[in-house]
């Protein structure tokens, strides 16, 4: 092409950008270019989804006609005191699993927010301060605490006894009727239930594990569609925040407790301790996997709780919440005393190193982000939000 047709032709493309008539490509950005560190960092946070649950300690896990028992069970006000607040009161399958508000209500307000669901029985601790050491006991918990269901094992039993549908699925899936069964082994079956159907609350692909496996493929142009401003943040997520540390793995946790230098007063005179009050009520709890209700014969899912010690610095820890859905589970933190997500990020970018544990290793440091790295975390935490699917289910077909 002769000189002067070519700066013709240049001219013209330019022309066209500028007028609207072509859209421009990005320049590359060098600051959401992860290094091979950072790339295996994030390639740990995948697969997803994860192979199904499954509980040794609870012989109904995985068990269809124990979910659809569990299912009705969660959304039934009866199983407490007053006969008006469900599981479901709380933990609403349209707020992610949980209600929004700041903290938990059911016959009065608790201390603690309402945890979301998602993912739940692949947990390994279960409460803000870890006083569950199985899904199944965790979920009789509610149904027992005044504040919250405010039953007992007297109530649940009258009335799932006196309701002919659920007897028949109690003895479908027990292999013994309702009247058959003492009232605590009838609420151990109805935590069972409900943990069967809380197994099945997992949640959905996300634009970053399109991302993740694109990367572990090598395919550039699938990995290319994930945006800069989001990669910026996972950047800062898996590097200099040493955020994966504790969110780490698939689900975003490595589901331990940690001090994070939050208020643990409820009020004047009143703490909330954590993981060191949630140990002892652990110990306390007959539920718990040393007793005679765990259904694992081989002793394994027990070994945790055997050798779980509490210690000084257990003290104001809590729960390593994972971070699938993070940005529609609003307020945050074990009392929900942060608002929205951008507070959160604000809390660990300005962190005050003298509230927190001096003992061990010192892994939280005040990050000193400035806006725009802010808004680039809170494009990476808002990318592991699932592509929104409908929850509701069709009934379970009666019992026959």
């Amino acid at each position: 092409m002769a000189p002067r047709a070519a700066l013709v032709v240049a001219f013209a493309a330019a022309l066209a950008v500028a007028c609207g008539l072509v859209h421009a490509q990005p320049a590359s950005d060098d600051a959401a270019r992860l290094s091979d560190a950072e790339r295996r960092r994030v390639l740990q946070h995948g697969p997803w989804p994860p192979a199904p649950a499954r509980d040794p300690s609870n012989r109904v896990s995985a068990v269809p006609a124990a979910i659809a028992l569990g299912e009705i069970l969660f959304f039934d006000p009866r199983l407490s005191g007053d006969g008006g607040t469900s599981c479901a009161t709380c933990h609403r399958p349209d707020r992610d699993w949980t209600d929004g508000r700041a903290r938990g209500m059911g016959h009065a307000e608790s201390d603690r927010n309402t945890s979301s669901l998602w993912n739940v029985g692949h947990g390994r601790w279960f409460g803000w301060g870890g006083a569950g050491d199985s899904l199944w006991a965790q979920s009789v918990r509610p149904i027992l605490d005044a504040a919250e269901m405010g039953a007992s094992p007297a109530v649940v039993a009258a009335r799932v006894r006196a309701d002919p549908e659920l007897s028949c699925r109690y003895a479908a899936v027990f292999g013994a009727a309702p009247t058959d069964m003492d009232d605590d082994a009838l609420l151990v079956a109805t935590g069972k239930a409900l943990a069967a159907f809380q197994e099945t609350l997992v949640s959905g692909r996300t634009p970053f594990d399109d991302f993740r496996d694109a990367l572990a493929r090598g395919d550039t142009p699938a990995d290319a569609a994930y945006p800069a401003v989001a990669r910026r943040g996972l950047k800062i997520f898996v590097g200099r925040g040493n955020c994966s540390v504790c969110h780490f793995g698939p689900r975003f946790t490595n589901d331990e407790f940690a001090d994070i230098g939050m208020r643990f007063f409820t009020g004047p005179g009143r703490v909330d301790s954590g993981r060191h009050a949630g140990l002892a009520a652990l110990r306390a709890n007959p539920l718990n996997l040393l007793g005679r209700h765990n259904d694992d014969a081989t002793g394994a899912a027990a070994v945790k709780t055997r050798t779980v010690e509490a210690q000084h610095r257990n003290f104001g820890e809590f729960k390593v919440p994972g971070l699938r859905n993070v940005a529609r589970t609003a307020p945050y933190m074990h009392a929900g005393s942060i608002a929205d997500l951008r507070g959160v990020v604000a809390h660990y970018s300005d962190i005050d190193e003298d509230r927190l544990h001096a003992d061990g290793e010192r892994i939280l440091k005040p990050l000193r982000l400035d806006a725009g790295e802010i808004d680039d975390l809170l494009a990476f935490l808002e990318s592991l939000n699932d592509r929104r699917a409908s929850v509701a289910r069709p009934p379970p077909a009666p019992c026959r």
